[in-house]
C-alpha cells in the first residue's frame, strides 16, 4: 500500500496527506514550489499548510522574509487520537448514568413459510409464560421434528402457558403437554392461532403457507391477556 493511502487510512484528507508527504520528502519548501510539485492551487496549498499547521503537523521558518514549511515528526499523527481517547474516556461515564427512558415500544413483523414459524417459536421461548387461544395443533404437522424438540426446550426452561382450544382438540398432542394447562370452549373454531407472550401477541394462520404476524405493543399485548383471562373463566377444563 503506498505511503499516500495509508496516511488517508491513518485521518488525514487526501490533500492533506498529500503535502504533508511530499514535505516529508523534500524537506524545507515554500508553499510556491510545494504546490508546483503536488499540481495544487496555491491559495489551496495555503488553505491546507494552515490545517496541517493546526494539527502540529507542520512547523515553518522564515528565511529571506519568506515562509519555509517543513513536516513535524511522524509522531504527532497519533497526538489527536489521544486527545479524542481521552476525551471520549471523560464522557463515558456519563454516558452510562444516563438511565433508559421507559417506552411503549411497537413494531410489527410478519414471517412466512416454515421458518418463519420456527423462528415465531423461538421468540416465544424467551418467555416466561404466554396465553394461547385457537390453537389447532397443525404445527406438528408443519413442523413435525422440530415440535416436539421446541416443546421438550420449553419444558426445560420452565415455561408455563394456558391454552384454550376446540374440543374438537382435546386429543392433540399439544393438549399433553406439561406446564401447560388446558380449557376448552366449542365456539373456538378458528385457523388463526393468538399467542400473547411478554409485550407481544402472535397471529399466525398454518395454511399451505404459514403466515404468522407479531405485534409488539405493551398496550396491545395486555387488551388481548385481559380477553383471554375473560374467556378463561368461562371455558371447561
Amino acid at each position: 500500500m503506498e505511503l499516500h493511502v495509508e496516511l488517508k487510512k491513518a485521518g488525514l484528507p487526501d490533500n492533506q496527506a498529500k503535502v504533508y508527504l511530499e514535505l516529508i520528502k523534500r524537506g524545507s519548501l515554500s508553499a510556491n514550489k510545494l504546490s508546483k510539485n503536488i499540481g495544487l492551487d496555491r491559495t489551496l496549498t495555503y488553505q491546507i499548510l494552515n490545517n496541517l499547521l493546526e494539527k502540529g503537523l507542520i512547523s515553518y521558518i522564515i528565511k529571506e522574509n519568506k515562509k519555509y514549511f517543513e513536516a513535524a515528526s511522524p509522531d504527532n499523527l497519533i497526538r489527536p487520537i489521544k486527545e479524542q481517547e481521552k476525551f471520549i474516556n471523560s464522557i463515558i461515564p456519563k454516558l452510562k448514568s444516563i438511565k433508559k427512558l421507559e417506552e411503549n415500544e411497537q413494531e410489527v413483523k410478519v414471517y412466512e413459510g416454515k421458518k418463519g414459524l420456527k423462528t415465531f417459536f423461538e421468540d416465544i421461548l424467551k418467555s416466561k409464560d404466554i396465553c394461547i387461544f385457537g390453537a389447532t395443533g397443525k404445527s406438528y404437522e408443519i413442523l413435525r421434528f422440530e415440535v416436539p424438540h421446541i416443546s421438550k426446550k420449553a419444558e426445560k426452561l420452565g415455561i408455563k402457558g394456558r391454552m384454550i382450544t376446540s374440543l374438537e382438540n382435546k386429543k392433540q398432542e399439544m393438549t399433553k403437554l406439561k406446564n401447560l394447562k388446558v380449557r376448552y370452549l366449542d365456539e373456538v373454531k378458528s385457523p388463526a392461532t393468538t399467542t400473547i407472550y411478554k409485550n407481544k401477541v402472535g397471529i399466525h394462520v398454518l395454511s399451505d403457507k404459514p403466515i404468522v404476524i407479531i405485534i409488539k405493543n405493551k398496550d396491545v399485548a395486555d387488551g388481548y391477556r385481559s380477553y383471554f383471562n375473560f374467556l378463561w373463566k368461562i371455558a371447561k377444563k
